[in-house]
């Protein structure tokens, strides 16, 4: 009994020091969310450091390798070790193996994630609007299912509307990084719409600043993503309330994001929108109150790229109840990118 009391405790203690690892990665990693990361619970943050951690690492070895089929391959080996509970001996690897297992996250949803990471090395372009949806459904909405089963909610509606809210905010940075993405040879906009302006991707590229079919089209973008913001806040409600004021930050700021580009007249091309420090820390403060409802239906289906996510998650058996509380990872200050790739352009150049 002895021995097994001291096994089980070199084990708590070498996940503590995984996660403070991971944790020291989100440090030195990302500041955008620092904000709204703090109002986490602990033990939420704890998993969000793991899942952080693992796709951080991951999206830098295809960014930064001289083989991203290669580092895709490498990517997609460590995925099934660690969710076989078999991890690669590294922190970061052992950390995520816990959360997939502890919070039965099923392995289809960073699966997913990595065929975004694909998709960006291919340098792939969207037709539709629906296509696109296909791809942020990868990048962004991935994150917000992990999210929302490590704040221990599985329901079919609360992941929906955390499907909606990873899609609008990708939707605002694909607005707001047009003149950037085309200067580094990128184009996010449906092709679509594009012919519908009269343009190419290449003549993006050419313009110092928007001009009216830009300003409509970044325009046209951000309108796509405000039923999405409606549904996604209307689903905060199905969290647990100590996580709300998190969601309710992370999503008032991707929403400013958006009004910024707005009040400066839809120009993605000559400017980038930001929003300052004290702006972010003044939404942070009012996350603490409930946002109205919107008119959008909280039950409504899932977007159709997203179904895909939620029937996943559906598939698997829930990990036993109450959930697991993790061993504490350090107290000092941590950020999370709530969505991964959306404020972060350093992880993967053209993902926002």
């Amino acid at each position: 009994m002895n021995s097994a009391n001291s096994e089980c405790g070199n084990q708590r203690d070498q996940l503590a020091s995984d996660l403070a690892t991971c944790g020291q990665i989100i440090r030195d990693g990302s500041k955008s969310f620092h904000a709204a990361s703090l109002l986490l619970p602990r033990e939420v943050r704890a998993a969000a450091y793991a899942l952080y951690a693992f796709c951080r690492v991951s999206d830098d070895a295809v960014d930064n390798g001289s083989d991203p089929v290669a580092a895709l391959h490498d990517i997609r080996r460590r995925l099934r070790r660690a969710a076989s509970g078999q991890p690669d001996p590294t922190s970061v690897d052992r950390a995520f193996a816990w959360v997939l297992k502890a919070y039965g996250i099923p392995v289809s949803i960073p699966e997913a994630l990595i065929e975004g990471f694909e998709w960006d090395s291919e340098g792939r372009r969207f037709e539709t609007l629906e296509d696109l949806k296909s791809y942020a459904a990868r990048v962004a909405a991935t994150v917000g299912v992990m999210m929302t089963l490590v704040m221990g909610v599985r329901s079919r509606e609360a992941l929906s509307r955390a499907c909606d809210l990873g899609l609008a905010m990708q939707l605002t940075n694909i607005a707001r990084d047009i003149g950037e993405d085309a200067r580094a040879g990128r184009c996010y906009l449906p092709t679509t719409w594009l012919r519908e302006a009269g343009l190419s991707a290449e003549d993006l590229a050419t313009l110092s600043e928007a001009d009216d079919r830009v300003r409509l089209l970044t325009a046209r973008m951000l309108d796509a993503a405000q039923p999405l913001y409606a549904a996604g806040i209307n689903g905060i409600a199905f969290l647990p309330e100590g996580c709300r004021p998190a969601i309710r930050a992370a999503a008032a700021i991707y929403s400013e994001i958006g009004a910024q580009i707005a009040r400066a007249g839809h120009d993605t091309i000559g400017q980038r929108a930001v929003v300052s420090k004290r702006r972010k820390i003044a939404l942070a403060a009012g996350s603490f109150i409930p946002a109205r409802p919107t008119q959008a239906d909280p039950a409504a289906p899932p977007a159709k790229a997203c179904a895909f996510l939620i029937d996943a998650v559906e598939s698997v058996a829930p990990p036993p109840a109450p959930f697991p509380e993790p061993p504490k990872a350090g107290t000092a200050p941590w950020a999370i990118d709530l969505f991964l790739r959306l404020e972060q352009r350093a992880l993967y150049p053209g993902n926002g």
